[in-house]
């Protein structure tokens, strides 16, 4: 997985816990912005209809629903928008 904050890959082997955190920058890694059912254009910024509200995208939850995304998350504009971006670096 690639950690949302330094953009650094961290490897987990299993699950992900809810007090892991990047061995990097110390970001924590079970968070909505980490998880690939968060989309800020959906209802609460998450695809999973069952999931709980989470007030701070950003720092560690209970949420059982959390699957880690396979890179950085925020939905298929974050998306977009990241490989417009990729077109200009040199």
């Amino acid at each position: 997985m690639q950690c949302h904050a330094c953009r650094k890959e961290v490897t987990i082997s299993g699950r992900v816990g809810f007090r892991d955190e990047c061995p990097h920058c110390g970001a924590d890694l079970h968070g909505c912005v980490q998880c690939r059912f968060y989309d800020r254009g959906a209802c609460n910024e998450c695809r999973e209809p069952n999931a709980e509200r989470v007030g701070d995208k950003e720092k560690a939850n209970r949420c059982e629903y959390f699957q880690p995304a396979a890179g950085p998350s925020g939905g298929p504009a974050d998306d977009a928008r990241a490989k417009l971006e990729a077109l200009f670096k040199k």
